[in-house]
């Protein structure tokens, strides 16, 4: 039998079809990458002659009979891979080229770890690149997560948690957050590929995937406490051994965790990116 390729990069799509093409034709890696998307039941014809386009081009494509989450989508494709490093990227977003490879020779190099991160270059009007924590931080992450959709995880890592699947996270969001946490909760390390390097580019349009589940925030964040006991009952450790600093520690529990979003977050934070208070890297304007 082949050797799978050590990499595959798994892409759900619901009506993602105008920039499906893009977010494939973004893998780019001097070695063989294993492309799965599944499509989530799309209900439209162009997303539907995208899927045959990448599919046509090389991409394995899984066409779902429902609607059932991008947690499922997700978990369709891991099942469909032999790679023992899976990248998730949204169908909106888009890989870095050379990123995915050179996660996978941190991994290789360390094998401990259960995900390499890098930063997030985020585009739209403006490019930002946000920095992603150094280190898988349990403080930070039982209260907000500032760490990235798309990461390079190891297989085996994500098979002993379960992935991003849990009965109670169907059609509702958060499936990376509870992945992280997740991780925490069994004191997990991650390795970062370095400061202001790339890891992803995150599209800023629209409403993106975890609309509803902000509109239904303290519901699932408390569903998300239920499933992870011992995160949360060793937070006065992890707040000692926290990468934040003394004021941001005060803070997280005050602005995050239960409480919600809101919408004039959404309105001062580029402007809080331009005084660099929250995890800012840099900035490029007219990009």
């Amino acid at each position: 039998m082949e050797a799978a390729p050590r990499i595959a990069v798994i892409i759900p799509c619901h009506g993602e079809g105008r920039l499906l093409a893009e977010a494939v034709a973004s893998v780019q890696e001097p070695e063989p990458v294993h492309v799965v998307v599944v499509d989530d039941k799309s209900p439209d014809e162009e997303t539907q002659r995208a899927l045959d386009a990448v599919e046509a081009a090389g991409a394995t494509v899984i066409r779902l009979t429902e609607n059932r989450g991008v947690g499922r989508a997700r978990m369709a494709a891991l099942a469909e891979t032999r790679s023992r490093y899976i990248a998730p990227l949204d169908a909106d977003d888009l890989a870095e080229p050379g990123a995915l490879s050179a996660m996978a020779d941190r991994l290789d190099a360390d094998p401990g770890a259960v995900a390499c991160v890098g930063d997030i270059l985020e585009f739209g009007d403006d490019e930002i690149v946000r920095a992603v924590p150094q280190t898988l931080d349990p403080y930070r992450v039982a209260y907000t997560n500032e760490y990235p959709v798309t990461a390079l995880f190891r297989r085996d890592a994500l098979e002993e948690v379960g992935g991003w699947y849990r009965a109670w996270t169907a059609q509702q969001g958060y499936e990376d957050w509870n992945l992280w946490m997740d991780f925490a909760q069994r004191r997990r390390r991650i390795v970062h590929l370095g400061p202001g390097v790339i890891g992803y580019r995150r599209r800023l349009h629209g409403s993106r995937l975890n609309a509803e589940a902000k509109r239904r925030h303290a519901e699932i964040y408390k569903a998300m406490r239920a499933d992870h006991p011992e995160l949360f009952a060793s937070l006065a450790e992890h707040r000692r051994r926290s990468t934040l600093s003394r004021t941001r520690r005060l803070l997280y529990p005050i602005v995050y965790g239960a409480r919600a979003e809101v919408p004039f977050e959404r309105r001062i934070k580029p402007w809080l990116d331009r005084l660099g208070i929250w995890t800012l890297t840099r900035r490029r304007s007219g990009a």
